[in-house]
Formats: structure tokens, C-alpha cells, sequence
């Protein structure tokens, strides 16, 4: 059964919990956290409804919703999923309810305030991964800022609002470039013949790749920017590390689960259809900057004293994987790419949420003031261990499917032409297994030297219930990924075709000056 406006219902829900929890009286500190709960388990709920309903067999836009917003300019309330943003959709409001449980004892002071900022998080979020106006989009992509610098400002660390100013100012460097590339995107299809000034992303699949070439290169770096900032790519990740150790547990797994995805899906939503010719261009220098964060990020990772902090650089060395499978630019990769972001989600946000355990309990997180923690707190360390081998991509764990196919596809890919990018790549495995492996043994084994660590308690029901869920879905998609990648799949495939048709001259001829023939594109 198709439920009307189910996007739109998804979407709104966080904001009717954050209206609902500001109205609560301020000292109402019970009613407030359960009622965020609440909200944030019901939009998850929204959420799976969606994933059954979804048609895994159709690669386009489904559940689509529009509604004219700004007539003249065709700007539109557009909403529509495919089978990738359905997978992000999904893992936001599912990391939400477990960043809120995360904090439920952590966050004490304007409790009201950060529950309710959580949820507008949520909403700005869900709104990128759904928006089919590029207006919209862009709407939501900054909006998500706010409660996040807000999020990182009042609750982060010693140094929070240094990161928290940092970590705008470059996102909203980057977007700057966007806005302006979006405002020429609708001024460009405005000068086609009976065309007008829009700025639908369907639309635009149809138009942009015929913009000429130069012009379309700076299209390209002007939307790549942008989405580099986010991931991040190597060497634009500086403002990552400082957001991720002064951010609070919670900020940091939405941070980590769920933001930085945003940079690697608007490559795949924007960059590939839009600017085809533009794609193959610097889809060589993208790769290598890829293959040379998976390799820096590991290597940082490996000689980080504070624990928060080399979770934080292991998400650049992953990420990288994820845009080396996008640059592939065959299905292996894409797929792998997809599924990657969703492991990522979950092993690194498990791995923040264990970090911010650990720091309830002793206020440090530098490696150096533990070890022996295995002997006192047996069952964290088996959790610990559960998702630190995710990370590490061993079979049968998420992590292995993802990295799997990324490897594949950069080494089957004609583009990229070359197996080197798989080889230096795959060297990111052995050094995460390095760095991680030997943070675990400097942690949970050896001697306790420190005898505050003599009396650390082991989990409780409510950390029970936070971590659980995560290890489902670690073993769930390691075991069985179908479940996930037949959802993504026409739409991966698809993503592909739209570039292999760019190639071929299917939307332009190759000299882009005219439409090719209708008899010549289908004779092909």
C-alpha cells in the first residue's frame, strides 16, 4: 500500500518533535528526552515503511511530490527517492534515536534546546537526501549548518567554538560556489529554445550535459567543492578533526554517520549527470586524491594519542574509498560506494558512541591512561572489538562488503586504466587494520597501571540498547547485503548509463554544438 506524502511526513516529523519538545516546560528534563525518543523511533519507523514500499526494481525517482513554490522561476516543493538516498534516509533515522539514547545521561544543561536541535538536524538532513529542486537542496544543505554549529558551539569541548566556527566557515565557503553554479544552471536552461529559467534536478538532468565544455568544467568544480568539503577529501579535511574531538558523542556520530555522507551523495546526485564531460576530466585527479587520503588518513590515524581523534581521521582514509568507487565509474564501484557510506554510518558512528562511553566513565580519551580494560569491562570490549573488526573490513563484517567492491570496481574500471589506484588503495585495509588492532591492544590488554580504570562499570541496559542495533545491521550486511544492494542497484546502474550516454554523444554530439539526429541515437 503507497502511503500519500510518505516524504513528506518522514521529513516533517522531526520538526513537529522539535515544536512539541519546546513547548515542554524547561525543567521537564524526563518528558523531554522521551518525548525526542519518541519522535526520532517514529520518523525511523516513517523510514522502514518507505524502505518495504520501495520498488527495488525501478532505478528513477519514486513516492514523488511536487508542489509549485516560486512560479516564475519554476522553483518547487519537489521531493522524490531512489534506491541511493532511500539507503541514507534510512540510516539518518537510525542513527538519531541512538545519538539521543547516546546522550541521555551526558547532556544535562538546556536539555530542551539539544534535543530539539538534534531533531532539526535530522530535518535539514532528510531534506538534502530528498530534495529534487536544486533551490530546495540548497536550502537544506545550509540549513543543516545551524543546529549542528549550535550543537558543536554549546556542548563541544574546551575548543568548541573554534571548531564550530571553523567547521561553517568551510562548508559555507564551498557553498557559496554551489549557488551561484545553481542560479547559472537555471539561467543556462532559460536559453534553451522554449525553454525557461528552472532549477528542477530532472530538468537538468536532460539539459546541463550540453552545456559546452569549459563552461561545464567550472560547473563541475564550483558543485565539487562544495561536496570535497563535506566528504572530506584530502586536503580540504582539516576543519574535520577539531569538529569530530570537540563535538559531543552524539554530534559526532551524526557528524560522522550522516553528514559527511552528504558531500559523497551530492557527487553522485549532481557532479556525474549533470557535467558528464567535466566528470571525465578530473576523474583522474579526484581518484588519486581519493587513493592518497585512504593512505594519509590511515597513516594519521596510526600516530593519533587521543582516541576520539583517530576514529575522527579514520573517516578521511574511508571516505576515500567511497569516492575512489564513485570515480570508477562502473556498478562495482558505485555499488560498493553506496553500501560503503552506510557502513561508514554505522562502524564509525558505533566507534564514536564507544569512545563517548568510555569518556562518561573517565573523563579522558588519550590511549595512555587505559589498558586492561578487557579484564574490567569484558562485554564492552567484545562490543568494541564487533565493530572495530567492521572497520577493519574483515569478511563477514559490513565493512569487507563495501571495501570489496570499491577495490573491484577501481580495478576493473576502463576509466581509471589503471590497477594501481586498487593496489595503493587496498594498503589502506592493512594500515587500518594497524592503527585499529593496535589502539585495541593499548586500550583492552597490557597492564592497568591506572587504578581509576580498576572500577570502571561494564554496560548498561540503555548502552545495551544502543549498541545492539548497530551490530544487527554490522553482521546483517556483512552476512546478507542483498538486502541493501538490490535497492541501490537500478539506481546505480542508472547513474552509470547517464554517464556512458554522455560518452557516447546520446544527450549532445560529441562536438556539443547540436542535438544528434533521433535516427543516429537509436541506431547505436
Amino acid at each position: 500500500m503507497i502511503v500519500p506524502s510518505i516524504l513528506s511526513i518522514t521529513l516533517f516529523i522531526p520538526v513537529a518533535g522539535a515544536l512539541l519538545v519546546m513547548l515542554l516546560p524547561r525543567d521537564a528534563t524526563r518528558a523531554i528526552k522521551v518525548a525526542g525518543l519518541a519522535v526520532s523511533l517514529l520518523a525511523f519507523v516513517a523510514s522502514v515503511a518507505l524502505f518495504f514500499m520501495f520498488d527495488g526494481t525501478d532505478g528513477g525517482m519514486q513516492f514523488v511530490e511536487k508542489v509549485p513554490w516560486i512560479h516564475g522561476l519554476d522553483i518547487s516543493y519537489h521531493l522524490g527517492v531512489d534506491g541511493i538516498s532511500l539507503l541514507l534516509v534510512v540510516l539518518t533515522t537510525f542513527l538519531t534515536p541512538l545519538a539521543l539514547l547516546a546522550s541521555w545521561e551526558s547532556i544535562s544543561v538546556r536539555l530542551r534546546a539539544y534535543v530539539a536541535l538534534m531533531l532539526l538536524l535530522e530535518f535539514g538532513t532528510l531534506g538534502v537526501f530528498l530534495s529534487l529542486d536544486m533551490v530546495l537542496f540548497y536550502i537544506f544543505w545550509e540549513f543543516m549548518l545551524i543546529p549542528m554549529y549550535f550543537i558543536i558551539g554549546i556542548w563541544g569541548g574546551t575548543d568548541k567554538i573554534y571548531a564550530a566556527t571553523k567547521f561553517f566557515l568551510y562548508t559555507m565557503a564551498g557553498s557559496l560556489l554551489m549557488l551561484i553554479a545553481i542560479i547559472w544552471l537555471g539561467y543556462y536552461a532559460s536559453l534553451q529554445p522554449g525553454g525557461m529559467f528552472t532549477t528542477d534536478l530532472l530538468r537538468l538532468y536532460a539539459i546541463a550535459p550540453g552545456i559546452p565544455r569549459q563552461i561545464q568544467t567550472w560547473m563541475f568544480l564550483a558543485f565539487a567543492l562544495s561536496f570535497a568539503i563535506k566528504v572530506p577529501i584530502f586536503p580540504l579535511h582539516t576543519w574535520l578533526p577539531d569538529a569530530h574531538v570537540q563535538a559531543p558523542t552524539a554530534g559526532s556520530v551524526i557528524l560522522a554517520g550522516v553528514l559527511l555522507k552528504m558531500g559523497t551523495y551530492g557527487l553522485v546526485r549532481f557532479c556525474l549527470p549533470l557535467f558528464p564531460f567535466a566528470t571525465f576530466q578530473f576523474m583522474p585527479y579526484l581518484a588519486i586524491l581519493a587513493v592518497i587520503g585512504i593512505v594519509y588518513g590511515a597513516l594519521v590515524s596510526m600516530v593519533q594519542p587521543d582516541l576520539k581523534k583517530l576514529v575522527a581521521y579514520s573517516s578521511v582514509s574511508h571516505l576515500g574509498f567511497v569516492v575512489l568507487g564513485i570515480f570508477a565509474l562502473n556498478e562495482e564501484g558505485m555499488q560498493g560506494s553506496v553500501i560503503q557510506m552506510i557502513n561508514h554510518g554505522l562502524s564509525t558512528g558505533a566507534l564514536f558512541l564507544l569512545v563517548g562511553m568510555l569518556y562518561d566513565r573517565r573523563h579522558t580519551r588519550m590511549i595512555k591512561d587505559f589498558g586492561g580494560l578487557a579484564r574490567v569491562m569484558p562485554v564492552f570490549a567484545t562490543f568494541f572489538m564487533i565493530v572495530m573488526l567492521s572497520s577493519v573490513g574483515l569478511p563477514g563484517l559490513n565493512g569487507f562488503v563495501g571495501e570489496f567492491l570499491i577495490l573491484l570496481g577501481s580495478f576493473k574500471s576502463t576509466f581509471l586504466a589503471s590497477y594501481w589506484y586498487a593496489v595503493v588503495a587496498a594498503t589502506g585495509v592493512i594500515l587500518a587494520a594497524v592503527y585499529l588492532l593496535w589502539s585495541y591492544q593499548r586500550v583492552f590488554f597490557g597492564k592497568s597501571e591506572n587504578p581509576a580504570n580498576a572500577s570502571l562499570r561494564d554496560l548498561t541496559k540503555r548502552e545495551w540498547a544502543v549498541l545492539v542495533p548497530v551490530v544487527i545491521f554490522i553482521v546483517w550486511i556483512g552476512l546478507y547485503p542483498s538486502t541493501f544492494l538490490d535497492k541501490s542497484a537500478p539506481a546505480s546502474r542508472l547513474a552509470i548509463q547517464r554517464i556512458e550516454d554522455a560518452r557516447r554523444g546520446v544527450y549532445y554530439g560529441m562536438s556539443q554544438e547540436e542535438p544528434p539526429a533521433r535516427e543516429k541515437v537509436e541506431g547505436r
